[in-house]
Parts: C-alpha cells; structure tokens; sequence
C-alpha cells in the first residue's frame, strides 16, 4: 500500500469484544443482525477454547454470511519483551496457540498488542534489549502464521496501556527488527488520536506495514460522535489505496470482568446496537 497504489478492497467488520470475549452459540442471533447491516465480517477474541470451538464459531459467521478475524492479546505469565527467556518462550508458545485458533477460525488476520503484556510497566521507556526480544518471538512464531495462512497484525497502544510501542514510527522500527513478510502492524484510530501529531503523516509514512485498522472513537464509543480526526484518517487510507479491514473496536460494560479490565466505567450510548449501526454507516460515508 503506497500512495500510488491503486484503491483496493475495503471489508468492514465489527469486533465482538463490545458484547462477548468468547463467542458461543448463543451470539448467532447477534451474527445475523451484523450481517444484516451490511458488515462483512466480524472480529472474534481469541482468548480461551479449542480449535472445535473456533471450528464451530467459523460456522456460526459463514452461515450468517460472513467473513472473519481475530482478536488476542498477552499477559506478564507470556510476555514476548520479558528479560526471561522462560517467558519469552511461554509469549511463543501463546502466540502459536492463537494463530491455531485463528487457522481453525478461518482468519486470515491475527491482531492485538500481542508484542508485549497489556498494561505492565516498567518505569522507563522501551529499552533495546526488550525490542529486541520482543520482535525475535515474533518473528520465531511468524514461519508458523504464514503456513498457517495468517497475517499478524501488531498494535501499538498509547502510553497508558504499554510503553513498548506506541505510535507509527515505532511500529515500522519494530517490524524492521522481526522482518518477515507474516507481520504487519494494526493502525488504531483511539490510540493514534492520542500518540500522533498527524493522521495523515502516520498512515502516509506507515502504508506499506498497515495490514488492518480498528476503527475507533476517543471515547471507545459511537465512530463519529468524538474527537478523531476522521477526516484526514480516511482521506489518508484512501489516498494511499488501503484495501483489508476496517474493523469497529467499541466496548461496553456488558461483560463485568472485561470492562473492569479495560477501565471502561461508564456507558456511551443508550443501546449497544447504536454502536454497529451508526458506527458502519460512517465508515462508508468516511471511504465513499
């Protein structure tokens, strides 16, 4: 993807996290309504069950006429930056199980801050030797993705949920050191509207890594009713011929543990469906 690469392909998806971290039968009614929006697909959390249980949920989406990816993230037990070797190779092992998973979903895109533990701090930046660790799992997993036919897409987050990576720049230098063709970076539109000085510099600067990008408000709730700078974020992906995923990432309070997780402690909006309606109809007017 570069500025004069022609317009592609734009898939629209919604991620589940907003209702489910585990999606089970009982979510095919919401499937259907998703599809019956007008989504392409949805974004499935990649946290606990087997390759049956992805086998059935990659089921569930298709009979609703749907296409998929997946969602995962790791903890300080399998940290991919840890300076123990035991848990670098526990964050390889986890990486491996998640792109399984993925393969038995049908994902062609793993995405998530999977370069290093949500929300474990150190007290100082990202330290060479900690990169370094990180992108060698990453890239000790990634031979795995590519024969799996998985795509992983590395998200930065802002500084107040990790400090490894946390803006464009970054990413591209962190991808440098894995240097394989099986990872990308995920473009995130909450964490950029923090940690960038410019939508339009960071997607230019970043088109040929951006594998995937999660479409989301400053706010966490409704794409469109917030303080992005959507404008120049969709006239950049447009002008530099983004084609993959444009994947709402909303949450809510609806799973407890979850929200509590993620410092989520109030509601954005009356009726969590707003978000996939309201949310779907701006990014088609943002990519017309």
């Amino acid at each position: 993807m570069n500025a004069s690469s022609p317009p592609s392909e734009v898939l629209f998806g919604m991620n589940l996290l907003l209702w489910t971290t585990h999606l089970t039968d009982a979510h095919q009614p919401l499937l259907g309504a998703l599809q019956a929006m007008g989504f392409d697909g949805v974004e499935v959390p990649v946290i606990e069950g087997d390759g049956a249980h992805f086998r059935a949920a990659r089921a569930w989406i298709e009979q609703a006429g749907m296409k998929q990816t997946a969602v995962t993230v790791v903890d300080e037990s399998c940290n991919p930056a840890s300076a123990d070797a035991a848990v670098r190779a526990a964050a390889a092992d986890k990486l491996r199980w998640a792109i399984e998973m993925a393969h038995a979903l049908g994902a062609p895109v793993l995405c998530g801050p999977f370069h290093s533990a949500y929300k474990l701090f150190s007290g100082q930046g990202p330290q060479p030797d900690e990169l370094a660790w990180s992108a060698e799992v990453l890239r000790t997993v990634a031979d795995d993705a590519q024969a799996a036919g998985v795509k992983l897409a590395v998200e930065p987050l802002n500084r107040f949920e990790c400090y490894l990576l946390n803006t464009a720049e970054q990413a591209r230098a962190y991808l440098a050191q894995v240097d394989h063709p099986a990872v990308g970076y995920l473009y995130d539109t909450h964490h950029a509207h923090i940690e960038e000085e410019s939508a339009d510099q960071a997607i230019s600067a970043s088109a040929a890594e951006i594998c995937h990008i999660h479409i989301s408000e400053n706010h966490r709730g409704v794409p469109g009713r917030g303080q992005v700078a959507w404008a120049p974020t969709f006239a950049a992906l447009k002008k530099n011929g983004y084609g993959g995923w444009l994947t709402i990432e909303s949450f809510s309070r609806l799973d407890p543990d979850f929200a509590g997780g993620i410092h989520i402690w109030r509601d954005y909006c009356k009726d969590p469906m707003e978000v996939p309606r309201d949310g779907l109809e701006f990014m088609q007017q943002g990519m017309t």
